[in-house]
C-alpha cells in the first residue's frame, strides 16, 4: 500500500519566497538587482546585487593622463557630471600644490550648485512618478531644461560638461551669460511651489511616505551613508560647511544644512526639496559675488606634459547625492598610479540590507525611490 501526503496550502505559510527585482532597466534607476526573501507580504531579507553597469573606470584612469581622466570621471553619476569632474581636478591640484584663480573658484561654486539643482529636480519629479503621480515629472523637466540651457551655453555639453580643467576651467563666461543665468534661476524659483504644494502637500504622497522606511542614525554611521539621506536621519554633516572648499567658506551665511530626525521616506524628500531651495540661493549669491569680481584668468598655464609628483592625496566633495572621495596615488608619471573613487550611491544603497527587512512589499518602491541613487555611481 502506498501512502501519499497532499499539501492543502498550509505549508505555504512557513515557506519563504525569493523574489528578484531587476536587473531589467525599467525596475530601477538603471540596472540594479535586489534579491528579496519574502515571508508572505513582508520582506524577510534584502540583498542589493550590483555590478551590472561596471565599466572599470578606476582601471582606465591608470591608462589616461591627467587631462583625459576628467572625461572618465564625470560619467559614473550622470546627473552630477560637473561635481564629479570637480573632485578629480581638485585631487590633482592638491597633489601639484596648485592655486586656482579666484574667478575660477567662484565659477566652480556657481556651476556646482546649478548642477546640484539639476540633480535634485530629477528626483523631485521621478519619485512621485514611482508612487503613481505623473504630473511632477513634467514640471521637473521644464525647470531642468531652463537650467540645462545655461549650462549648455557655457560648456557645450548637456550632461557631460567637460568644463573643469586641472588649474581652473576650460574658458571664461560668454558675454551676457551672468544675466541669462540669473533670469533662469529666477524663473525656476518662482515655480518651485509645485513641489511644495502639489507633491509635499499631497495627502496620498504623505500617506505613502510618512513613517515608511525609517533609517536610523546608527545605520547611517555603520554603512557610511551620506548626503540628503544621512541628514534626513539626523546626521548633521555637510562638507561645504564642516570642511569648506571652493568658495563655501565665504557663503556660510547663505548655506543652510537641512536636517530631519524622522529618517523616513518623507523626511528624505523634504531634505532634498529644502536643499534644492538652498542651492538656488547659493547660486544667486555666487552670481552677486561674480558681478563684483574684476576680469581675470580662469585657469593656470600648464606644461604640455602634466606630471604629478610622487605621493598620494585624498580629496572629497559634497556631491548632490552625498560624499564623493578621490584617493590619488602618483609615481611621478603623466598618468595616475591609482585613482580610487568613493561614490556616494555605493554606500547609500548598501543600507537597503537593513532598511527593507520587516517592510511590506508594497512599500519597497517607496523606499527604493527615496534613496535617490544613480546606478552608474554604484557600479562605476
Amino acid at each position: 500500500m502506498t501512502e501519499t501526503t497532499v499539501g492543502i496550502g498550509g505549508a505555504a505559510e512557513s515557506t519563504d519566497m525569493v523574489l528578484n527585482i531587476g536587473p531589467q532597466h525599467p525596475s530601477t534607476h538603471g540596472v540594479l538587482r535586489l534579491r528579496l526573501v519574502l515571508d508572505g507580504e513582508r520582506i524577510a531579507s534584502a540583498e542589493p546585487v550590483v555590478g551590472y553597469m561596471h565599466r572599470g573606470a578606476e582601471k582606465l584612469f591608470e591608462a589616461r593622463d591627467y587631462r583625459q581622466i576628467v572625461m572618465l570621471a564625470n560619467r559614473h553619476d550622470w546627473l552630477s557630471a560637473f561635481s564629479n569632474e570637480l573632485g578629480v581636478v581638485m585631487a590633482v591640484e592638491r597633489m601639484l600644490g596648485m592655486e586656482v584663480p579666484e574667478r575660477a573658484v567662484w565659477m566652480r561654486t556657481l556651476l556646482a550648485e546649478l548642477n546640484r539643482v539639476l540633480n535634485h529636480l530629477m528626483f523631485l519629479g521621478s519619485y512621485p512618478l514611482e508612487l503613481g503621480g505623473i504630473t511632477p515629472i513634467f514640471h521637473a523637466f521644464r525647470e531642468r531644461e531652463e537650467l540645462q540651457a545655461v549650462m549648455e551655453e557655457i560648456s557645450g555639453g548637456r550632461m557631460h560638461y567637460m568644463f573643469n580643467r586641472v588649474g581652473g576651467l576650460k574658458e571664461d563666461l560668454p558675454a551676457g551669460w551672468l544675466g541669462r543665468a540669473r533670469a533662469a534661476i529666477a524663473d525656476v524659483r518662482t515655480r518651485m511651489d509645485v513641489y511644495d504644494k502639489l507633491v509635499h502637500g499631497n495627502e496620498i504622497f504623505r500617506a505613502r511616505t510618512r513613517g515608511v522606511g525609517v533609517l536610523s542614525a546608527e545605520a547611517v554611521h555603520a554603512y557610511g551613508v551620506s548626503g540628503p539621506i544621512a541628514r534626513a536621519s539626523g546626521v548633521d554633516f555637510d562638507l561645504r560647511r564642516d570642511e569648506p572648499y571652493l568658495a563655501y567658506g565665504e557663503l556660510a551665511d547663505v548655506l543652510k544644512v537641512v536636517t530631519r530626525t524622522e529618517g523616513d521616506c518623507l523626511a528624505r524628500f523634504e531634505v532634498l526639496l529644502d536643499q534644492t531651495h538652498n542651492a538656488l540661493d547659493l547660486a544667486v549669491a555666487c552670481l552677486d559675488r561674480m558681478a563684483e569680481l574684476p576680469p581675470g584668468p580662469v585657469n593656470q598655464r600648464l606644461p604640455k606634459v602634466l606630471k604629478a609628483p610622487e605621493g598620494s592625496t585624498y580629496a572629497w566633495t559634497e556631491n548632490p547625492l552625498g560624499i564623493n572621495g578621490y584617493y590619488l596615488v602618483s609615481k611621478g608619471e603623466k598618468t595616475p598610479y591609482r585613482l580610487k573613487l568613493r561614490s556616494a550611491s555605493f554606500n547609500n544603497i548598501q543600507a537597503l540590507a537593513v532598511l527593507l527587512p520587516g517592510q511590506l512589499v508594497a512599500d519597497m518602491v517607496s523606499i527604493l525611490g527615496s534613496l535617490f541613487f544613480v546606478v552608474g555611481d554604484i557600479d562605476k
